[in-house]
């Protein structure tokens, strides 16, 4: 995304203001940059739609307890049995019930994605406001730090380093977290090369701001939408990545309960042939989630782009 004449960067009291549409500004003043994305956000139906599943399945993930029918790792009925009234989605190989199964697989994939997203958002924001502000040397060091990391294949790389710590829910998490920085880093870095030139930064470093001040908050805010949408789309790939590895045994282990291991464990061709609600929800659920946070990423970068649907 390139920041152009749309945009009025924020001075160093300010955030950005929106200047070129008619209908984002009041008659009493400019309206907040972010309360114009957030307009913009509402207008599109599909994305806002998809923001409230996303915060529907958040909601069943930390109510999981309450909400799933059986203990997910709780043998409570007959093995393989297809759907019925006292299983909605039937039960599994060791007659667990796949639908509180797949309640609570959804506490792993999250708690995978956000925090891991989380994770590298912190190590690319911070290394590309420091590679972009001071430059030079510093600048040299971090993009060769960041080309490194770019250079080998993303998934094999995740599958040595858990396979060399163990396969576990933490394991996976700070792994994608640690790998998934470097193209967030570059973004950042390039945003801030261009934000440091302008005149408010200038104008913060006469009035005596400190340089972590101008960074962390004179540049950062101006930077801010950039990462979130970045964020987002992390999120529905740290979903795959983690299903992916659950799926090849090297993420969640068994019994825990995790969408990918459910599809793994439901891999035979007897199986995939005869007994399809042991493979298909769980299919169904990666897909619904992965489609409904590329949505909201979708939705925020047109917003943050100025573009509405």
């Amino acid at each position: 995304m390139e920041l152009n004449s749309k945009f009025k960067l924020a001075s160093f009291n300010d955030y950005h203001n929106y200047d070129e549409d008619a209908d984002k500004i009041s008659a009493k003043g400019e309206k907040s940059y972010f309360k114009t994305i957030a307009g913009r956000f509402a207008r599109n139906k599909v994305s806002v739609i998809s923001l409230l599943l996303f915060i529907l399945l958040i909601t069943a993930a930390i109510l999981a307890p309450v909400i799933a029918p059986y203990p997910p790792n709780k043998t409570v009925g007959g093995f393989e049995a297809a759907p019925d009234k006292s299983f909605a989605l039937g039960t599994d190989e060791v007659g667990r019930d796949v639908l509180s199964r797949l309640i609570y697989g959804a506490r792993v994939s999250l708690i995978v994605s956000m925090g891991s997203v989380a994770i590298y958002v912190i190590i690319g924001t911070t290394l590309g406001l420091i590679s972009g502000y001071f430059g030079g040397l510093t600048d040299s060091v971090i993009m060769r730090i960041t080309e490194v990391f770019m250079a080998y294949p993303y998934f094999m790389v995740i599958l040595v380093l858990v396979s060399l710590i163990g396969p576990s829910i933490w394991t996976v998490t700070f792994v994608l977290g640690f790998l998934g920085w470097p193209p967030l880093c570059r973004l950042v870095r390039g945003q801030v090369l261009y934000i440091k030139t302008i005149d408010f930064i200038s104008a913060a470093k006469a009035t005596g701001y400190s340089t972590w001040s101008i960074l962390f908050k004179q540049i950062l805010p101006n930077v801010l939408s950039i990462i979130l949408v970045n964020a987002t789309f992390g999120i529905a790939n740290a979903i795959l990545t983690e299903a992916s590895l659950s799926f090849l045994g090297m993420g969640v282990r068994p019994p825990a309960a995790s969408w990918g291991n459910m599809l793994s464990n439901a891999q035979s061709l007897t199986v995939l042939s005869t007994q399809p609600w042991r493979w298909v929800p769980a299919g169904i659920v990666i897909l619904i989630s992965v489609l409904i946070v590329n949505f909201i990423g979708d939705g925020l970068r047109d917003a943050v782009e100025g573009e509405t649907k």
